[in-house]
């Protein structure tokens, strides 16, 4: 069942641990949700799928439910305030508090920044930074006062670079990968993981909705399928990593990155971003 508003929450003692999943509808979120539903560890653990797309959803949900396992959707957009809040009431709901959030909730707009409509821009920015900044200052607190718990953020090897006609994207990632590495550390010894999962291409519908699928970077780099990212990604945070880099391509590109002067890497990416 998807829910489209939260209700009475159940008595405190009733509560039970639940992965949330921001962006679960499609790719690296869909994924990771299944991935988390098969994991032998949290058996007993909810789900809470969070997402705008309430059919997909809807099939999501369906899919993972299997006997003595809840798994439930809410259908809600992270840019409204008080997003975060119904995320916490739709928990309470069911009796459930968040033990594991993934944040993978993302947005990517492809332009020039002065010419991009600026309240998509801003849109950007209200979902790959404050929704997922949001969420997890919520619910960190009272995982650190269990000493139990964990965050996986998804970042992109984009964090690592600044990119000409996808600049806030790229800066926000910026912001996801440092706010998380800062985090980690603050959390460490407290029984409270954080993990930034760090991907290159993927093939996701984020990047093949936009126009950055027809640039030269796109055509050169290898893609990865969004179920193998999710793979990586999700032992990454088991095993209490606070960095992961899919793919040995991308790990030497990361590398590459910090050996060569910025200003050569920005005529690269500019190069390597415009449309062909």
């Amino acid at each position: 069942m998807v829910l489209e508003r939260p209700v009475q929450a159940k008595p405190a003692q009733a509560m039970k641990p639940a992965i949330v999943v921001t962006g679960a509808a499609s790719g690296i979120g869909r994924e990771l949700a299944r991935v988390a539903a098969r994991e032998p560890l949290l058996e007993g653990s909810a789900m809470l799928l969070v997402d705008q797309s309430q059919q997909a959803l809807e099939v999501l949900v369906a899919e993972l439910g299997r006997p003595g396992a809840q798994s439930h959707g809410l259908c809600v957009d992270l840019t409204e305030r008080g997003a975060g809040r119904r995320v916490e009431d739709a928990l309470a709901e069911h009796g459930l508090y968040c033990d594991v959030l993934v944040n993978c909730a993302g947005i990517l707009v492809y332009g020039p920044a002065a010419e991009v409509d600026r309240d998509q821009q801003l849109r950007l920015l209200d979902v790959n930074m404050r929704a997922l900044t949001e969420l997890t200052l919520r619910f960190v607190p009272a995982m650190a006062a269990r000493r139990h718990g964990g965050v996986l953020n998804i970042g992109s090897i984009t964090a690592y670079m600044p990119g000409p006609y996808v600049a806030l994207y790229h800066a926000s990632k910026a912001y996801v990968r440092s706010f998380t590495a800062a985090l980690g550390a603050e959390l460490a010894g407290t029984g409270v993981t954080v993990t930034c999962l760090n991907p290159g291409i993927v093939r996701t519908a984020l990047s093949w909705h936009s126009s950055i699928g027809q640039t030269r970077l796109h055509k050169i780099l290898p893609r990865t399928d969004p179920a193998k990212v999710a793979e990586v990604g999700w032992r990454a945070f088991r095993a209490g990593k606070r960095q992961v880099i899919p793919g040995l391509v991308n790990r030497i590109i990361v590398r590459a990155i910090g050996l060569i002067p910025e200003a050569t890497v920005l005529r690269l990416i500019t190069f390597l971003l415009r449309k062909r």
